[in-house]
């Protein structure tokens, strides 16, 4: 065990391609990121889904994100299937002390959340953002309230900062035994906000508010990734670690064609779109000694790779029957190999319910194929400004047959709604918030900042499993408790399934509380909110849900 490597793996949010100046991005500096990328052997046509949840998921079981339930970041499609195996269930049971830092985004209740997915301990805030609806209420970046193995704790200080800090701390509690850490930031996530310091070099460069903020943001990222290093380093760590640096998808914040401002290293589109710069992102892995120095491979690699490489560059014993969709990198990574058998790599991102082509493209060398119609070659073509789907009808073809038989594969797996379990004894109560609904009367108000807009007013249900028979209670809010907020309504509906329970609400009343006696099973959990003199309904955005 002692000649495995600890493992420090770097995830950051909305951060391209080309937000790095090593990537010749001329306005950013990032020193200690460009010093990584020399040391480092570096993925250079590396590829995730087109937002947050699809790509952590690949990331964390080396398999298609929506073969575990998640193709989104809402509505219920980004809980992460409670059989799935995650990376750090693999690194636990290698021996590893496994500390999770940052952003989640694959579920915030049991059996979802880091806690009960490998991690020994968790320092997070809830949701896909801080200050998104699961979140603490009022978190806004500093001096925000995360949460410790569950529990809601107070930390002074930028985001950032806190979660470098404690990746550090866990890191330095210091055992026999290896260290796995899944460090993700919640940065570069907007709303951009960060310490005006880091901000002022780029707005002294003339760039717009909200990019010299998103700058800012990275700067502050850089500072604290030389923490990192420094702080290996003064451990002895420093030759006996592989750092990864990543980001979830494409840039936030990349070229802007409208204006001709910004940067994203010559790639075409952001995140949340198909072409290159959506999904296209940096992958280094740093470990002294060990894997060479700047050496860039070039071939398609893509995130569902990521966890069957490192078990072969860890030396880790895989778990009984697990199969990955990606394959094991570490012979082309150590040069033992100098190519990958062909391939096509399938980046999606579906809507609440899946159809064939929706936002997908496949990807098989230069070609990148764009749901069904737009055809580039990236070699060629970097910017993907010519569609050539005409003059290729061969490549159209096979493309096409290799994204049928995906979508085949995956069939049994979109048909699936996986359902949040409450009355457990590992979590009571349970807390459900909007966030994961399953709409049906407008768009989701993932945002606390959306909540007593109007505009937002909406409906939707949840999925949920009563783990046991008996009485349940359930605490119908607009807020969460701690906002001490008082109801804008006068009558609450309670559904479960097709059996409607209602009541008055009193002046003053913080909640709608109904008791009913329930047996097991899974059901539909809907809620409704009526404001007569104002003529407004809308669901409860928040339930907590209580086996008494």
């Amino acid at each position: 065990m002692s000649g495995r490597p600890n493992v420090v793996f770097i995830i950051t949010d909305d951060q391209g391609y080309g937000d790095i100046a090593y990537q010749g991005n001329p306005n950013l500096e990032t020193p200690h990121l460009d010093q990584m990328a020399r040391e480092s052997v570096q993925l250079d046509n590396h590829h995730h889904d087109p937002l947050c949840s699809p790509s952590r998921a690949a990331l964390l079981t080396g398999q298609y994100a929506c073969r575990n339930g998640v193709w989104h970041v809402i509505h219920g499609r980004h809980l992460l299937h409670p059989d799935a195996i995650t990376m750090a269930d693999i690194f636990a049971d290698n021996g590893y002390r496994t500390g999770m830092f940052g952003k989640w985004h694959l579920g915030d209740n049991y059996p979802f959340a880091p806690r009960f997915r490998g991690f020994d301990q968790v320092l997070c805030h809830r949701g896909g953002g801080v200050g998104e609806l699961p979140d603490f209420w009022g978190n806004n970046y500093v001096d925000d309230c995360y949460f410790r193995n569950g529990e809601p704790e107070q930390r002074q200080g930028y985001c950032s900062d806190v979660f470098f800090s404690a990746a550090l701390d866990f890191i330095e509690a210091g055992s026999d035994a290896p260290f796995f850490v899944y460090l993700a930031p919640n940065a570069m996530h907007g709303p951009h906000i960060v310490p005006e310091g880091y901000a002022a070099p780029y707005l002294a460069q003339g760039l717009p508010e909200e990019r010299a903020k998103f700058y800012g943001m990275i700067a502050n990222f850089d500072e604290n990734m030389g923490r990192l290093f420094q702080r290996l380093k003064e451990l002895g760590q420093d030759e006996n670690t592989l750092v990864i640096f990543t980001a979830d998808h494409g840039t936030a914040a990349g070229f802007d064609p409208a204006t001709g401002e910004g940067y994203n290293a010559g790639l075409r589109g952001k995140k949340g779109e198909l072409y290159d710069g959506g999904h296209q992102v940096n992958f280094f892995l740093r470990w002294k000694n060990q894997l060479p120095a700047e050496q860039k491979i070039k071939q398609v690699t893509a995130h569902i790779d990521i966890l069957p490489t490192l078990l072969d560059l860890c030396g880790l014993r895989c778990w009984p029957g697990l199969e990955f969709d990606g394959r094991n990198l570490a012979p082309l990574i150590r040069g033992d190999r100098q190519a990958l058998p062909d391939r096509s790599v399938i980046i999606q991102l579906q809507t609440n319910t899946p159809q064939k082509w929706h936002q997908s493209a496949v990807l098989n060398g230069p070609w990148r194929l764009l749901d069904d119609v737009e055809l580039y070659n990236v070699e060629s073509d970097r910017g993907q400004t010519r569609n050539v789907a005409g003059a290729h009808p061969d490549v159209l073809s096979r493309l096409r047959r290799d994204y049928d038989n995906w979508w085949e594969n995956m069939a049994e797996a979109f048909s699936q709604v996986i359902a949040i379990p409450v009355g457990t004894a590992y979590e009571n109560p349970t807390i459900l918030s909007a966030r994961d609904w399953h709409p049906t009367d407008g768009r989701v108000p993932w945002r606390q900042t959306w909540i007593d807009d109007p505009r937002y007013d909406a409906n939707g249900y949840w999925v949920i499993d009563i783990a046991e028979a008996g009485i349940y209670e359930f605490e119908l809010r607009c807020h969460p408790r701690e906002a001490k907020r008082q109801l804008d309504a006068d009558a609450a509906e309670l559904r479960i399934d097709q059996t409607t329970y209602r009541q008055s609400i009193a002046a003053g009343a913080g909640a709608a509380i109904f008791k009913l006696d329930l047996p097991a099973g899974i059901v539909r959990l809907g809620t409704r909110f009526h404001t007569t003199a104002r003529q407004r309904s809308r669901g409860a955005y928040y339930v907590y849900v209580t086996k008494l």
